[in-house]
């Protein structure tokens, strides 16, 4: 049996998690990802306040957007104002978000700039005002997702005091500081600080790609696992993970498959933003991760760049996932 995760009143069979994913996490993956893997639940992309209030609904579908076949959803909301995170959380409560998470980790410079994102983890006070924003406006469970920012210790003492006072439900921890990049490795023994001294159950993220980095995650003590870039052209990564750790075997879908899950993908792009350019714009960024098994993924790739059309992605997907 796999470990449960239980956060607040809501208990999850499985404690695996699909990240937010910038540009990535809209509804038709987060679909695909429920249907291969069936993730405790999975993130939105990140969702400025700002851009809910002043713009209409209608126009912000590819971020609340809902399927009607996917699985529990947190949604990922970016602000530095109580008040307009007050707001932002009844937007999305109403959308039908399940749970709700603040961005602290975000090293983007315009968002750093407006005080959001990363920016809060040296603003202890204003993290913490953050937080009893969201838990007065909201009846769902909510989270911060930080990074970890310093080796000093009185820095990780003001950044632990201020989410023990404010009490978010669940805490997620990226195991490097916001300068890093993907090439830093994970610093998990700072995720497991965060785990020994929050009363709330931490949610570890960095570097999750296979049973052998997940055994690593296992070991700071988190409560759940966070999956993110790994889980991009494999959405049935989350339910290797789960075989691996229940000591069962697990094959990837054949490539035909994976052709078709591909469209299926890019499909759900098109009606989402109802625009065809955009659609394959994302086509073409996903390819070497939907290919990232062949040998030969660099011709696919400049096989996507040429494509203009969704039929002409279409042959070209079908052709090479049933070459040898």
């Amino acid at each position: 049996m796999l470990p449960q995760l239980q956060i607040a009143n809501l208990l999850f069979d499985n404690q695996l998690i699909q990240g937010p994913l910038a540009g990535v996490s809209c509804a038709p993956f987060r679909r695909l990802t429920w249907r291969y893997s069936q993730p405790a639940f999975s993130y939105t992309e990140m969702i400025s306040c700002n851009t809910l209030i002043q713009r209409p609904l209608a126009a912000q579908q590819r971020f609340i957007q809902k399927d009607p076949h996917e699985g529990p959803v947190c949604f990922q909301l970016s602000s530095s104002d109580p008040a307009e995170l007050a707001e932002g959380i009844k937007i999305v409560t109403d959308a039908g978000a399940d749970l709700i998470d603040l961005n602290c980790g975000c090293p983007v410079k315009k968002i750093r700039s407006k005080g959001a994102g990363s920016r809060l983890l040296s603003d202890a006070s204003r993290l913490y005002q953050l937080i009893i924003a969201m838990k007065q406006h909201t009846h769902l469970p909510v989270s911060v997702k930080i990074r970890v920012e310093s080796d000093t210790e009185r820095f990780n003492a003001d950044l632990v005091k201020a989410i023990e006072d404010a009490q978010p439900d669940f805490v997620t921890v990226h195991g490097r500081h916001w300068t890093q990049h993907y090439e830093t490795p994970c610093r998990f023994e700072e995720i497991a600080y965060f785990v020994d001294r929050l009363s709330m159950p931490v949610i570890g993220n960095g570097d999750v790609a296979c049973a052998e980095s997940l055994k690593r995650m296992q070991a700071t003590g988190c409560a759940g696992i966070m999956i993110a870039r790994a889980g991009v052209g494999q959405p049935w990564l989350i339910q290797s993970l789960k075989a691996a750790m229940l000591g069962r075997a697990f094959e990837r879908p054949h490539d035909p498959e994976i052709a078709a899950t591909f469209i299926e993908h890019v499909e759900g792009l098109v009606e989402l933003m109802r625009e065809e350019k955009f659609a394959i714009l994302q086509a073409r960024k996903f390819a070497k991760y939907y290919a990232r098994h062949r040998d030969d993924r660099a011709d696919f790739c400049r096989l996507m760049n040429a494509c203009e059309t969704f039929e002409q992605f279409k042959t070209h997907c079908n052709d090479y996932f049933s070459s040898a």
